[in-house]
């Protein structure tokens, strides 16, 4: 269970070190592994889509870690398995929807 925690604590850290990332970054950042990035014309606010984007990594970040402790806090049961992939997996088809709605709403 320990190390279970050890290795989402640092999934975590690593999530939320790619949010710190995009809320610092100058040049439009992107959503997925390998996908180009955009022009900062074809965007009305680069700032803010950068923000949003970084706002969103930050969100899951702290899902992954709150599952974590919810996980390890219902220790060595069965039932400590939800926590733990509800953390890491229901919230990405909806960074992935999200993320389509802030092409929406930034794309010129």
């Amino acid at each position: 269970m320990i190390i279970c925690a050890l290795i989402y604590a640092l999934v975590a850290a690593i999530i939320v070190g790619i949010g710190v990332w995009n809320l610092k970054s100058k040049t439009p950042v992107t959503f997925y592994s390998g996908e180009k990035p955009m022009d900062p014309r074809e965007l009305t606010d680069v700032e803010g889509w950068n923000r949003d984007h970084g706002r969103m990594w930050l969100t899951y970040g702290c899902l992954i870690a709150l599952s974590a402790v919810i996980g390890f806090l219902l220790g060595d049961s069965l039932w400590c398995l939800i926590p733990y992939m509800g953390g890491v997996v229901v919230p990405l088809p909806l960074m992935v929807l999200y993320h389509h709605r802030l092409l929406k709403r930034y794309h010129a």
